[in-house]
């Protein structure tokens, strides 16, 4: 009986408590409705002048199937050949996948794919766009005098400096030379690194590359360009170590069938001249060009057979990526001039029933406060 009756009071300390926010919220209505049209009229802003985007997704699977190696295998052993004993290249983890959209190389790939927009009449790289023709939008500019004004002072203080060169000795020599990438370079990689996304799912093996644009047919071939990059660099990765033996096996065998068919001719040529002669020593030079050309012929042969014992390697290390989901052009944008609206209105509602509710509890919050701290004085015990 008690319980019931603790629970009906406390039902009703409830729900007097919800009356009076209620009241506290209607009395300052005003102040409500006057902080959410202030923010209705900011939201109208950032809507009208926020910068239109569009969303491209492609979804791959790259795959190295090992039934394909096993039909190789028996294809080759048909032929005479022996590729089990070679190795395959090397097994890309799905990890390393978006550290190659990441990476520098990528990036300055992706800024100098001509693409085209609306305000350009031929296709141009998003470099050029972006020193050229790109303007910066209102809510940029107010952001770089407001938010980012210390940095714009700095970067005043400090000036403009010159961008490196390499020196010219370098760029003609052999050895591999260190990405030199320019100040409006990196401005210009910064966007594509915000705008390209790769994610990789390790579990179920497959790979979602997102790209965001500015427009709906440049955004549709950036996303295709990143697309084929980055099947270009994992294939590149799989098959660097049977391409490399590949190429060497080439110019060996290159080498073996210049020097057989050499030998071959020579041989041809000595068996006419001694076809009408009976000498020893006619008979002694056939036979060691002979004994040349055999020895290179075998030569040959066998190279022969590495040479497309190495193609098939390169074959087998090939990835075959398989798209679940092609590029497509976007027929509308991905942020919403709505959706913006509603979120500043939301914010300013709730703004607005924040301050009247704090407006409205705050001296009985600074009375509680008081007597939380006049009461240990009050309990002490006196002397």
């Amino acid at each position: 009986m008690e319980e019931n009756i603790q629970q009906q009071q406390y039902n009703n300390d409830s729900a007097g408590d919800a009356i009076a926010i209620v009241k506290s919220l209607w009395a300052g209505r005003k102040l409500i409705i006057i902080c959410t049209a202030v923010f209705i009229v900011l939201g109208l802003v950032a809507a009208l002048t926020m910068v239109r985007t569009y969303t491209v997704s492609t979804t791959m699977v790259p795959q190295v199937s090992s039934s394909r190696s096993s039909s190789l295998s028996s294809l080759a052993s048909l032929a005479g050949f022996d590729i089990s004993s070679t190795t395959s290249g090397a097994d890309l983890s799905p990890i390393i996948y978006p550290q190659i959209v990441s990476s520098t190389p990528f990036r300055r790939a992706l800024i100098y794919t001509p693409l085209h927009y609306e305000k350009a009449d031929t296709a141009v790289c998003m470099y050029t766009y972006a020193m050229e023709y790109s303007k910066p939008t209102v809510f940029g500019t107010i952001k770089k005098y407001t938010v980012g004004l210390p940095g714009t002072i700095m970067g005043a203080l400090r000036g403009t400096k010159e961008d490196l060169v390499l020196p010219e000795d370098g760029a003609t020599s052999d050895e591999p030379q260190p990405v030199l990438v320019s100040k409006d370079e990196e401005k210009v990689m910064e966007t594509v690194a915000k705008n390209v996304v790769l994610t990789a799912d390790k579990k179920e093996g497959y790979l979602t590359l997102t790209v965001v644009g500015a427009e709906p047919l440049q955004t549709a071939e950036l996303a295709m360009k990143a697309q084929q990059l980055l099947q270009e660099e994992i294939t590149r990765f799989r098959t660097e170590k049977a391409q490399s033996q590949l190429d060497y096996i080439q110019a060996r065998y290159n080498e073996v069938k210049a020097e057989a068919e050499s030998y071959q001719a020579a041989l041809a040529a000595v068996t006419d001249r001694s076809q009408s002669m009976t000498t020893t020593r006619a008979k002694i030079e056939r036979d060691r060009l002979q004994s040349k050309y055999s020895v290179a012929n075998s030569i040959y042969l066998e190279m022969a057979k590495q040479l497309e014992q190495a193609k098939m390697q390169v074959k087998q290390d090939t990835p075959v990526f398989t798209v679940v989901q092609p590029v497509t052009v976007p027929s509308k944008p991905s942020n919403s001039r709505a959706k913006t609206l509603v979120i500043w209105t939301f914010f300013g509602f709730i703004l607005g029933c924040g301050i009247v509710f704090l407006k409205g509890y705050w001296p009985k919050l600074k009375e509680m406060f008081a007597a939380d701290e006049q009461k240990p004085a009050d309990e002490q015990p006196k002397q």
